[in-house]
């Protein structure tokens, strides 16, 4: 048993890893090309035009539902209007150009370009439905007017980086900062889907659960309180579509997923109000159903061998010197990702004790609103190493605070909070 799910699992991992690493790559040049502030000035009023960017914006950027969220805020902060913001939280985390390298890579082209096609509908019209509840954005005082941090280096006074640096911290971002955030989840993911290949029956899906509409209902069930990976979560699609689910119903589980959880939705009730959660759930959860018929009807059109075919293609299991070439390039990364992970984790742990055992300088808790993952994190904890007077600071996303050791000014911690694109509670 424990050699056949092994080997499913290997099979998966090594299919998917050319296309990660493509698709990361991608992921860090958008990061460090892109510029933020250009972004924010396009998404002022509460207009249709202003929705259409946000989703156009918001569809190849790399940011699942962890990481859109604090960019979103931090727009919204910029004068983003609701309707932008919402049209951008609902394109970004469904796609990106790493998820959509990933797709085509493990279920064709077909479901490959639908997802941002569909990621876009959807935020457009998230977007525009959300222009009647919402209030037009207020002038910017001073504290918002001034420019973003830079994404690259933390720092608030104007500047600019070589093409040199620019070039390097394309790879820390994708193979270090972006891959810590999904490394495991996407592990997580790869080994559900070998136990899901192993354990159920080929047709599952068909003979148990027929009905088109009521498969999607269930994957919506499932996935609107989890945090889902549009990337990530891939192979656990794979997956299941083998085993008798529906484009359309895995199409379900990707969207809603990705673009909600537990700890998301009660962030956008608290800032945005409960009538736009509201809105931005209906046309979420409705459209994916529209969607996933949508995508259904396209299979019946080109044939199901525009799926199944690649699959199963994908996953006969006979690798060339290439692809093993490349997986362990992936593998290496993922397992170098990981033990960064778990050493954060240790170190963390340790300072804990260390603060609860000595008597030290004065320390600061500030709770910080909208930290959600470990880039979250280290976007914190990089702003405030900037502040004049932190001796020591330390960033818990379980706790949503940061412990502060110094003389720091409390209204330059809390501007080095905002900078980094989070709320202080």
């Amino acid at each position: 048993m424990i050699p056949g799910v092994a080997k499913e699992i290997a099979m998966t991992f090594m299919d998917m890893a050319p296309y990660m690493l493509l698709g990361l790559t991608f992921a860090g040049i958008l990061h460090v090309f892109i510029d933020k502030d250009f972004i924010a000035r396009h998404l002022g009023g509460n207009t249709a035009s202003s929705v259409v960017k946000a989703a156009l914006f918001g569809v190849p950027l790399p940011l699942c539902s962890c990481g859109v969220l604090p960019v979103a805020l931090s727009l919204r902060k910029g004068r983003a209007s609701d309707g932008a913001t919402v049209s951008f939280l609902i394109s970004t985390p469904q796609t990106g150009v790493d998820s959509i390298v990933a797709t085509w890579g493990l279920l064709g082209p077909v479901f490959a370009l639908f997802r941002p096609v569909a990621a876009l509908v959807m935020g457009i019209a998230g977007g525009l439905a959300v222009i009647p509840f919402s209030r037009a954005p207020h002038p910017a005082h001073a504290s918002e007017s001034r420019h973003f941090s830079c994404t690259l280096c933390f720092e608030r006074s104007p500047h600019s980086h070589s093409l040199r640096y620019k070039s390097k911290r394309v790879f820390t971002y994708a193979f270090a900062d972006f891959l810590d955030d999904i490394s495991v989840q996407l592990a997580i993911g790869i080994i559900i889907s070998g136990v899901i290949a192993y354990f159920v029956p080929n047709g599952f899906f068909e003979k148990t659960i027929g009905n088109e509409l009521m498969s999607m209902l269930l994957m919506m069930v499932v996935s609107v309180p989890m945090y889902i990976c549009a990337t990530a979560s891939i192979p656990i699609a794979v997956a299941l579509m083998l085993k008798g689910l529906s484009p359309g119903a895995a199409f379900v589980f990707l969207a809603v997923g990705s673009a909600t959880n537990i700890s998301f939705m009660l962030v956008i009730a608290d800032v945005m109000g409960k009538k736009i959660l509201a809105v931005y759930l209906s046309v979420l959860t409705v459209l994916s159903v529209v969607m996933g018929f949508v995508l259904n009807g396209l299979f019946r059109l080109v044939g199901t061998q525009s799926f199944t075919g690649k699959i199963i293609q994908d996953f006969s299991g006979h690798a060339t010197a290439w692809t093993i070439s490349l997986s362990c390039v992936f593998l290496a990364l993922m397992l170098v990702s990981l033990g960064r992970l778990l050493f954060a984790k240790v170190r963390e742990i340790t300072a804990e004790k260390r603060k609860g055992a000595h008597a030290g300088p004065v320390t600061r808790i500030v709770s910080i609103e909208g930290m959600s993952c470990n880039n979250c994190a280290r976007s914190v904890l990089d702003s405030l190493n900037k502040v004049r007077g932190v001796v020591d600071v330390s960033v818990s996303v379980k706790d949503s605070a940061a412990t502060i050791t110094g003389d720091a000014d409390i209204g330059e911690i809390t501007a080095a909070i905002e900078d980094a694109g989070f709320t202080v509670k």
